[in-house]
């Protein structure tokens, strides 16, 4: 029988490849949505172009809005500085409504965005209103009878789309609207198709494919001009309400990690950005260009904050 001395076991085991550590981001929601395509989409082109060593963890972390994965991270993960989440408007926005119980943006560090996702409102393909003036009239005869999913928890950015929308078509009854919020895009899908909702409203990128297979018809999108690729669907502007609503996609890390690996998740970030593949995504899902990181990013977000809280005094939402 062979017997191993320390001495040998350690140099056996110095000849052994440890596999390194696995870059891991959370989508704040269940798969389907639009921060489960971020992190998915980032997170492929990342390993596409030998930023990470191997494949991008995705783990899907449900609850308020985004609520559950931000506390976490601020709370448990603080100085993990392998782990990303995706973020978006929605995320500022829940922040400015202190909805995530007591929660600050200077609890993490804020990456970048890099594609802008134009919102849109969307109907069952049977549905009886052909355009978003039916919809709106509908409201506004009958504010019970017409009820709107989205991905976003009550007061979120998905809600607060309906809620500016609505303003500008001349309907000043708020609290009358009704609204079900759910976690994610595809959840919402799911509402709208089975008649559970009248109307759903999210961002492009994460209703492209419902769109593209028939199951949903898209009555407006909330953007300046029309998306290219999708030519036939007209703007909210076109149809006489001025409402425009952009959901930046971006990322944050945890608050305690090293000024080095956040330069290095800027410098990460920047790359995919910059990429063809990330390109390609864009035209495929209807994403306009959006590029803010590091500082610049850090500002951005705190000036959205202010400007979701002004809006949101506004209308009710926050006193």
């Amino acid at each position: 029988m062979k017997i191993w001395t320390r001495a040998a076991a350690a140099a056996l085991l110095m000849t052994v490849a440890i596999p390194a550590s696995a870059a891991e981001c959370i989508a704040p929601a269940n798969p389907g949505g639009g921060w489960d395509f971020t992190c998915r989409q980032i997170g492929r082109i990342m390993t596409e172009l030998g930023l990470v060593p191997n494949m991008v963890q995705v783990t899907n972390l449900a609850g308020a809005g985004g609520g559950v994965a931000y506390t976490q991270v601020v709370s448990k993960r603080s100085s993990d500085p392998e782990v990303f989440v995706a973020a978006s408007s929605s995320t500022t926005t829940r922040l400015a409504q202190n909805a995530f119980a007591g929660a600050t943006a200077d609890q993490v560090r804020w990456v970048g965005s890099i594609g802008g996702d134009p919102g849109v409102i969307v109907v069952a393909q049977d549905s009886p209103f052909q355009t978003l003036n039916d919809l709106v009239e509908a409201v506004k005869a009958d504010p019970a009878s017409v009820a709107f999913a989205g991905g976003s928890a009550v007061g979120g950015y998905d809600h607060l789309k309906v809620l500016m929308l609505l303003n500008e078509a001349g309907f000043d009854d708020m609290r009358a609207i009704k609204y079900i919020g759910l976690d994610g895009g595809a959840d919402a899908i799911t509402q709208t198709v089975g008649g559970f909702a009248q109307a759903m409203t999210g961002d492009l990128s994460e209703i492209t494919g419902f769109i593209r297979s028939g199951d949903v018809r898209p009555i407006a999108v909330l953007s300046e001009e029309r998306v290219a690729g999708f030519d036939n669907v007209p703007t909210a502007k076109e149809q006489g309400i001025d409402s425009v609503s952009m959901n930046w996609r971006g990322v944050y890390v945890p608050k305690d990690i090293s000024d080095e690996d956040y330069d290095k998740w800027v410098d990460m970030l920047r790359q995919v950005g910059e990429s063809e593949q990330w390109q390609a995504v864009m035209a495929e899902n209807g994403l306009e260009s959006y590029a803010l990181f590091g500082d610049e990013f850090e500002a951005f977000v705190n000036q959205s904050i202010a400007d979701v809280q002004d809006i949101s005094r506004e209308i009710g939402l926050v006193q």
